[in-house]
């Protein structure tokens, strides 16, 4: 009789395991598609979008053009991010997944960032890019590599991670992301660029700097890159 409820105590536990992986990334769909639509005037709130009837659906839910077309990477960091998420293509909506092209000037970066609901995988299809990323506390271990074309490297979900263009030339990139609505915050612009700002005494106390260095950098314009 013990022994059977050890069993089942084990087993109910590995089940919790299982179903807490299966919930760590986006819902699975129920039905072969779900469009989305603008949400209705009401006091309603999904996780994710509402639907469209699948009878009205067309192939134009589906599909998205523009890729092609490279950013303009005329701005301070000098990259530059084109997203197809469920925003652009509201088919992606209960896929799980999603799709960004990032361009690089020269000596351009995309700053460190974190993706909040999704892993990356990135392969650069022009130019030399080089990337990287921090594990979580306490080893906060720094994982980098400079890519070629042709090359992948995979961001984890949540890390803090960078792309950087470091040639006199210009370089071009495609993400995919484990989400429809992967998210995303810039470090730099969360941090001193907030709205309302973070109270400059949190900030000289993290980052054990003078206000005077805060107050700059609270004073700046932090870009956004897509």
């Amino acid at each position: 009789m013990i022994m059977t409820r050890i069993h089942f105590l084990v087993a109910t536990a590995t089940l919790a395991f299982v179903f807490s992986l299966a919930y760590a990334s986006d819902p699975s769909p129920l039905q072969d598609f779900c469009v989305a639509i603008d949400e209705p005037k009401a006091a309603v709130f999904v996780n994710g979008k509402f639907c469209k009837d699948p009878k009205l659906a067309t192939a134009n839910d589906f599909f998205f053009s523009g890729l092609n077309i490279p950013g303009n990477t005329s701005n301070p960091v000098g990259s530059f991010v084109t997203p197809v998420n469920v925003a652009q293509l509201a088919g992606l909506n209960t896929l799980g997944i999603s799709l960004a092209r990032i361009d690089f000037a020269p000596y351009g970066l995309n700053p460190p960032h974190t993706h909040p609901r999704a892993t990356e995988i990135l392969v650069v299809l022009e130019g030399t890019l080089y990337v990287g990323f921090v594990t979580s506390n306490p080893d906060n271990k720094l994982f980098t590599k400079v890519l070629h074309p042709g090359d992948v490297f995979v961001f984890p979900q949540g890390l803090i991670h960078f792309q950087f263009n470091g040639e006199k030339s210009d370089a071009v990139a495609f993400a995919g992301l484990s989400s429809q609505n992967p998210g995303v915050i810039t470090i730099a612009n969360a941090v001193f660029g907030s709205k309302p700002p973070i109270s400059a005494d949190v900030l000289t106390k993290a980052f054990q700097v003078d206000k005077k260095v805060i107050d700059h950098l609270q004073a700046q314009f932090w870009w956004d890159n897509n």
